[in-house]
């Protein structure tokens, strides 16, 4: 008996120490809690004549999915909560109604409009002026001139807004949203995909870590130069046979965590690369430390 309750006991300490530090990595609870010593402004560190292109920068896919069920949701933080944790680039999918712009995923409202994603933002910079907050607004090419205006109006003269498709150095964007044009949007910095691949299916972990690998080396290879960079870890098996099974967050569950040690080989080099950025389902806390770590040496 007391052979059996010892390997009960290692087996329990051994799933809790496997579940803390994975909990490190990948959140669904949305219970974000700060270090003492953890400074939310660390573009702060980042010098003024450093180029946009040549900055890491922890990003959600989906920023304001976290709503609709299992098949929806992407995120656990609460926006103000994701940009306190470390986040600097937002992806949000919007639908136009009577001249309002509405946030949503697939068919989903996520409970937002656009102008109170704006509002929310602006308060954090208004907080933190040493920071930017980059934004890809993504619309339905049936809706691209109708969402270029809506947005066009809610910027109004606001100076607190980059909207110009030069590439800027980190003095020349502190304290604003920076939009991203692709596609249907045309505001702001050209953004590109490295692969062209994007949020793609997942039938298979592997084959997504591969296809990670495969986007960030080409993000290496394009950083500093005039187009902004994107790589999306996240991914859904919805809409496959192989993946029926695979939700945004058991896929971040399994990514997250192969994600840190990944980003953590870098660390030795000096320089550590830029990987531009890096857009993540469900990112944990020191998750999102390992993307801004890389811009430090």
């Amino acid at each position: 008996m007391k052979v059996a309750h010892k390997c009960l006991l290692f087996h329990y300490v051994l799933l809790s120490v496997i579940f803390l530090c994975h909990g490190q990595y990948f959140n669904d609870k949305g219970n974000l809690v700060l270090p003492e010593s953890y400074n939310i402004s660390w573009m702060a560190e980042i010098q003024d004549f450093r180029t946009l292109s040549l900055v890491s920068i922890p990003g959600t896919h989906d920023s304001m999915a976290l709503y609709g069920g299992p098949e929806a949701q992407c995120q656990a933080f609460s926006l103000m909560d994701q940009l306190r944790a470390g986040i600097r680039f937002l992806d949000l999918k919007v639908f136009g109604l009577g001249g309002t712009l509405y946030v949503i995923h697939g068919v989903a409202y996520e409970h937002s409009t656009l102008k109170e994603v704006l509002d929310t933002v602006q308060a954090f910079l208004s907080e933190y002026k040493t920071e930017a907050v980059l934004i890809e607004v993504r619309a339905d090419s049936f809706e691209k001139v109708m969402v270029n205006e809506i947005v066009k109006s809610l910027i109004g003269n606001n100076q607190h807004y980059w909207v110009t498709s030069g590439m800027p150095n980190m003095g020349q964007i502190r304290g604003k949203i920076v939009f991203l044009q692709k596609n249907t949007f045309t505001l702001g910095i050209p953004l590109i995909e490295p692969d062209g691949t994007g949020s793609q299916k997942v039938t298979n972990i592997k084959d997504k870590d591969n296809r990670i690998i495969k986007q960030l080396t080409q993000a290496a290879e394009a950083c500093g130069g005039d187009n902004a960079v994107l790589t999306y870890t996240s991914g859904t098996g919805f809409g496959s046979f192989w993946g029926m099974f695979l939700t945004p967050k058991r896929v971040a569950e399994k990514v997250n965590p192969w994600l840190n040690q990944y980003l953590k080989q870098f660390y030795p080099n000096q320089p550590r690369p830029c990987l531009g950025i890096i857009a993540m389902d469900f990112p944990g806390f020191d998750l999102i430390q390992d993307v801004i770590n890389l811009n430090r040496w």
